[in-house]
């Protein structure tokens, strides 16, 4: 199989293959013992989490990794972050719903994925690149972005789930 990662912008038509991708993430998550971060449900068959997905695809920009074609990858760049997190208080672009398809976990789609956002955001006239993401299971996907670059800014919670903001300047 070809590995060469190709990224298109996205946009509104792309969110059965967005919903798709994020349905094959919790599968894979699920597969490790990783219930906490997205749950246990495909995202498709939560009609609040559809909604909430396809708002931000339609209101940001939203990016898919392909290889050969197909859709592997997806993050959506959005002006300002979800509402459980606070702006920045300077122009930002915040990396919302990465995810890649389980079956391509660990051939560079996330990382191509957070150097597109980095580059995007600098094309953009930004400095300032943000994501949160679930610091559960011992902090692997915290340290996962830090390894991409990222430094660690502050902790939250949406109930009982544990959360860590993360910034790149660009």
């Amino acid at each position: 199989m070809d590995t060469k990662i190709t990224i298109r912008q996205g946009g509104p038509e792309d969110l059965a293959a967005v919903l798709a991708i994020l349905d094959s993430a919790v599968g894979w998550l699920n597969g490790e013992g990783i219930t906490a971060q997205w749950g246990t449900e495909p995202f498709s068959s939560r009609p609040k989490t559809v909604e909430l997905v396809e708002r931000v695809v339609t209101e940001g920009s939203p990016w898919i990794a392909e290889i050969d074609g197909v859709p592997v990858g997806t993050l959506t760049l959005t002006p300002r972050p979800g509402s459980y997190v606070a702006p920045a208080g300077e122009p930002e672009r915040y990396v919302r719903f990465l995810a890649t398809d389980g079956r391509f976990h660990g051939h560079g789609v996330g990382a191509a994925l957070l150097a597109h956002a980095a580059a995007e955001t600098r094309r953009l006239g930004v400095s300032l690149l943000r994501v949160d993401c679930f610091a559960g299971s011992e902090g692997r996907l915290v340290a996962y972005y830090e390894r991409q670059g990222f430094t660690k800014t502050e902790a939250f919670e949406v109930g009982d789930w544990p959360g860590q903001i993360l910034e790149r300047r660009v």
